[in-house]
């Protein structure tokens, strides 16, 4: 170190193109003084150069630390709940409720005959005002159980702390209305129904606590128009069908689906009769006005066919009386008798007109559908479809206990009758079938 100093006090006066000769007292020592400075200086920071180092890596470990950590928490809770949505652990933040926040679901039906919930989920969030929630949407089956839907619904949610420390995902329960006197009660009461009430005091037919009774049900839905301030709520078992659960509850205008940790239930908007047979019943309809084009078709051909059968039935009317003219002749006036013409008469004479008459029929009748463009395999088609879609309607009116006028959504008489006669007509087939196979089994 001191050869270099000296080395460096030589540069120093080397450059300034002056020997040392020409240096006073004085400056020697200026130059001297500068350079011990300068040579203290660099001793001092290679001697704190490491303790600096050290403290910088302390940092950076401790950083990597906390972010190993927060990778190995967030592994966790996906391990735990796979489904888990993107920013559900994000701590609530104090937000204006904008004008189209979600605080109600609602129950919505679909073309595929599934249902299709449309849910509010949010995490818990401490504060006052409530959060613009985007909404959840799940698709489920009726005859799936509400444990189902409720292991759907806590795969998205966030674990809950309790009081001891501990992290579990939230429970989950339906909650339906049971009314007291087996009806949500209209808001106002007219006279009528008062006197009624002066007069005879009826027995609900529900019974009393401990008593057995008669459930009553509506299709009303989100339709009633009655209030749910006096309604009780009840929880179901989650083993229920859905279907059930929601014929219960439409008794009523929502069900409430209870979340474990947030204060308030969520509100779920029943679907009425209507809105569960909406698609249906519109598929049924553009399915009666196929079935109404083809019909009109459809009749025109038969009753020119059934026209041409009867000339021909009057033209065998005249060859039967010929025929029993000669067979007379031959029975009377000759050697043949009746014993040879009786199995004539019956066998040859009787049973080749009818089946001349029905083939002459039947062969006019498909002329007359491919000359007209009826398709009859389109026609079988839309019959089956039409019954298969009737069923149906029917079954949801069944658990809803409401009456359906199928005249308003097969929109003709004539649907109507091409529907139930091809119902009768299965109906017979079935019953034939089912004659023969118990003569088999005997």
């Amino acid at each position: 170190m001191i050869l270099l100093v000296h080395g460096m006090r030589k540069r120093c006066l080397s450059s300034s193109g002056t020997s040392k000769a020409k240096f006073g007292p004085s400056q020697q020592s200026q130059c001297r003084k500068n350079f011990d400075l300068k040579y203290l200086d660099q001793k001092r920071y290679q001697s704190q150069s490491p303790l600096a180092r050290r403290l910088n890596q302390k940092g950076v470990d401790a950083e990597e630390t906390s972010l190993d950590d927060q990778l190995a928490k967030e592994k966790e809770k996906q391990v735990r709940t796979p489904w888990h949505r993107e920013g559900a652990t994000k701590p609530p933040v104090a937000r204006q409720r904008s004008a189209g926040a979600m605080t109600k679901g609602k129950l919505l039906t679909t073309p595929s005959r599934l249902l299709k919930l449309i849910i509010p989920l949010t995490t818990v969030d401490h504060n006052s005002d409530r959060k613009d929630i985007e909404p959840l949407a799940l698709l489920v089956h009726p005859q799936q159980p509400l444990s189902y839907l409720e292991r759907l619904i806590q795969s998205e949610l966030p674990s809950i702390t309790t009081d001891k420390s501990e992290n579990h995902i939230p429970k989950v329960s339906f909650r339906a209305v049971e009314s007291k006197s087996d009806e949500i009660k209209p808001k106002t009461k007219t006279s009528d129904e008062e006197e009624k009430e002066d007069v005879v005091k009826q027995r609900p037919s529900r019974g009393g606590p401990g008593e057995g009774g008669v459930e009553s049900y509506s299709g009303l839905g989100r339709e009633s128009e009655g209030e749910l301030k006096d309604a009780e709520f009840v929880r179901w078992s989650a083993s229920t069908e859905i279907g059930d659960f929601i014929r219960d509850a439409a008794r009523a205008k929502e069900f409430e689906i209870e979340i474990e940790g947030q204060e308030e239930p969520v509100k779920i908007g029943v679907p009425s009769f209507n809105d569960r047979t909406y698609y249906l019943r519109m598929r049924l309809r553009k399915t009666a006005l196929e079935i109404m084009d083809l019909a009109k078709v459809k009749y025109e051909c038969d009753m020119l066919a059934h026209k041409g059968g009867q000339r021909l039935a009057l033209a065998g009317f005249g060859i039967m009386v010929g025929w029993w003219y000669i067979v007379y002749r031959l029975t009377f006036e000759t050697d043949y008798g009746w014993d040879t013409m009786e199995p004539v008469t019956y066998l040859v004479g009787l049973s080749t007109l009818i089946s001349a008459l029905n083939l002459t029929v039947s062969r006019r009748q498909q002329k007359l559908y491919q000359q007209r463009g009826f398709d009859v395999a389109r026609w079988d088609q839309l019959i089956e479809e039409g019954n298969a879609l009737r069923k149906e309607i029917k079954a949801v009116a069944a658990e809803y206990d409401v009456d359906w006028d199928e005249k308003a959504d097969e929109k003709h008489a004539t649907v109507t009758k091409a529907l139930r006669d091809e119902r009768k007509k299965t109906q017979s087939d079935k019953k034939s079938k089912k004659k023969d196979d118990d003569e088999d089994d005997e």
